[in-house]
């Protein structure tokens, strides 16, 4: 894969006190990635971009929030979010490359 496509399978990773509390226990990290990118797609591109190993990928569907924008309902988009499990005394700086 190319760098094009692996900066389109990962968006951007999540930051907030639920993922920095997940760094620091079990060494996973978050990142919103594409609503098509697969499992494995992810892995490679954590893997290509990060120069890291990762052990394991968890992705969860976000549904969007229905929302009033002045006097008509709107809704939010619907998003990915993928839990990236890395190998034991390896890590991301996501500051640097957010």
């Amino acid at each position: 894969m190319n760098d094009a496509k692996l900066y389109n399978v990962i968006r951007a990773p999540r930051v907030s006190e639920k993922t920095a509390r997940l760094q620091e226990v079990s060494n996973q990290y978050v990142f919103e990635v594409a609503t098509t990118a697969t499992k494995a797609d992810i892995k490679v591109a954590v893997e290509k971009l990060f120069d890291v190993k990762v052990e394991a990928v968890n992705v969860v569907n976000v549904k969007g929030k229905s929302k009033a924008f002045k006097f008509r309902m709107g809704r939010r988009p619907d998003w990915r979010k993928a839990y990236v499990k890395l190998a034991e005394g390896q890590s991301i700086d996501v500051m640097a490359k957010a």
